[in-house]
This record gives C-alpha cells, structure tokens and sequence, in this order.
C-alpha cells in the first residue's frame, strides 16, 4: 500500500510518500480502507519533534484519525463489522495510508449520511469540545471564551456553547474573515490572536477553554471572572511560562480554576457514545462540519506547511 511516513523529524518536508507492507489486523483489531485522513495538530507536533522523538521510529506513518470501510478483522471481533463505514483512532500513527489498524475501542460506525471527510472533521474534535466544556461545569447563561477557534476543536467548541445556551460566546483568531466565519458558527465576539483590539479591553469570562497555550496564557487566566474557570487542551503555541500559575495566586479571592484536559480520561464507553451522538447531530444537519480542503495523499507535506503557517480554518482532509 502507499503510505506517508517521517523520514526526518522537522520541517514538513520530512513527509515521504512511500510503498510499504499492508497491515494486517490481530485480535481485537479491525482493518481499514481508508476514504479520509484527519490532518492534526498533534500530527504536526509529533512531525516537529515536539512531543519527542525517542519513542518514535524514523520510518513512522503519522495520523491517527481515519474514516473509510472495514475490509478484515482479527480475531475476536466479529465478521459482521466487514464492509461496515467506521471512524477509527489509530493511536500516535499509522493513519496517513492507503490501509490502517484500529482496535475495536475505537471505532464507531457511522450514519449513512455523514460522508467521511465530515466524520474525520469531527469525531477527536468534536469529542474533545464536548468533553472540555463539561469539564469546565459550563452551564447555560454563561460568558464563555474560546482561544484559538479557528482549528476543529474550536470551531466545534463554538457551535457547541452555542448550543448549550451560552450567553456570549467570544472568539480569538487572526482575521476579521475568520471571524465573521466563527460568528456565522455561532460566536458573538471576536477579538485578536492576542486577545485585544486596539480600543478595546475584553471583558471577563465564565469559562475560557484554550487550546493555544504559549505565554500569552497568563493574560487569558487574568480575563477569567469570580469562579471562572480555565481548561486548556491544547499547547499549539508551546508551553506557557513557567511562573504562570502567579496569575492564580494573584487572583486568590477570585476563586479561579485552571485545569488540563485531555480525552484519554474520559472512559472509552463514554467517548464512543458521544462521539455517535455528534455524528448523528452532524447528519441531521445540527453539527457543522467545517473543512478546509481536500489533498490527495501525496500532498501531506503542502497540508503541514500550511498548518505550520496558520493558513488552515478547520480541518484539512487527506484522500488515498
């Protein structure tokens, strides 16, 4: 099969398209045709080195969230799931491929509406954005703002308070066109990369979720309301200084809260019924799913160089 793998760890050119052995599925295991590729921003991390690369071969195949159809189980996992549609989780790797391995767990079927290219849009992103706002304790008549809403997790963030009946609903991002996109999605402000505009000093929030980090952290943790609350589920900006958390001692009669999410805490059970109930939304037209392009295989490298330059809005989707 073909197949994108890392030949050196940095730039995005490091993606080579290769031909490489198909996979086969052991027990618990289901084989996948791929019909769509996730591109995200862990990818890009893992790609970069910056989440390490000891544990990392140099011939590695990134990706981890597919969609496509079952063509072959191992043993243990029942034949009917054969020719069945399937979003899947394939771990740290093995998703940017003609074929991929996933592990029953993690794979849930999808509504015959919902096209591939949506469910890979979606199915991390949207599962994330749920699962981050109840960690928050977001409840309906809150102020909530989203950090970095130009990416899936934050688009699918938006669309959700929304819906969860938030009083306002603020957005960070780099252009008033990203912007008047997020507010069609549902956001009521929008405000600069930086969090100001030149006259004008945001408000204060019941809920910041963050999906940035980097050393502008501090600042957002200062825009926090009395029991506000920060979750932040991502560091595509790198981490924040290491005396951020002054920002909380400062603020000690504020009574903030400043957490860390991600969805390898969440039992798979829960995730997995979340997740089908978003794609069910996405397919009665509830949920948008919002993609940035469509590349074939071979294009990875052109995918990362524009997520590495911040021109994506949404998803970009690789096809085999």
């Amino acid at each position: 099969m073909r197949a994108v793998t890392i030949t050196n760890y940095g730039p995005a050119d490091g993606l080579v398209l290769v031909d490489v052995p198909d996979p086969t599925p052991s027990e618990g295991q289901l084989l996948i045709e791929t019909e769509a590729i996730g591109v995200g921003g862990v990818d890009a991390m893992i790609r970069r080195g910056t989440l390490g690369t000891s544990g990392f071969p140099t011939d590695l195949i990134p990706g981890s969230e597919i969609a496509g159809r079952v063509i072959d189980v191992g043993n243990e996992v029942d034949k009917s799931w054969i020719g069945r549609r399937v979003w899947a989780f394939t771990g740290t790797s093995g998703g940017y491929a003609q074929l991929a391995i996933a592990a029953l767990d993690d794979v849930t079927p999808l509504p015959a509406s919902l096209s591939a290219m949506d469910a890979v849009t979606l199915g991390s992103a949207g599962t994330v954005a749920h699962f981050a706002l109840a960690h928050a304790r977001f409840t309906v008549g809150e102020s909530v703002l989203i950090r970095g809403a130009a990416g899936s997790i934050g688009i699918a963030t938006v669309q959700l308070a929304a819906a969860g009946g938030a009083k306002s609903i603020s957005v960070t991002t780099s252009s008033a066109e990203r912007g008047h996109r997020l507010e069609l999605l549902g956001a009521t402000e929008v405000l600069d990369r930086a969090g100001l505009q030149p006259d004008t000093q945001p408000g204060e929030y019941d809920v910041v979720i963050d999906i940035v980090g980097g050393n502008a952290m501090p600042y957002f943790i200062s825009r926090l309301a009395p029991n506000g609350r920060m979750v932040v589920v991502g560091v595509v900006a790198g981490y924040p200084p290491a005396d951020f958390g002054m920002s909380l001692i400062r603020a000690f009669q504020r009574s903030l809260s400043l957490a860390t999410f991600s969805l390898n805490t969440v039992p798979i059970a829960d995730r997995n019924r979340v997740r089908a109930d978003l794609f069910e939304a996405a397919a009665r037209g509830e949920l948008t799913s919002v993609i940035d392009d469509v590349l074939p295989l071979a294009k990875a490298v052109d995918a990362h160089t524009r997520m590495d330059a911040g021109q994506v809005f949404g998803r970009i989707v690789l096809v085999p």
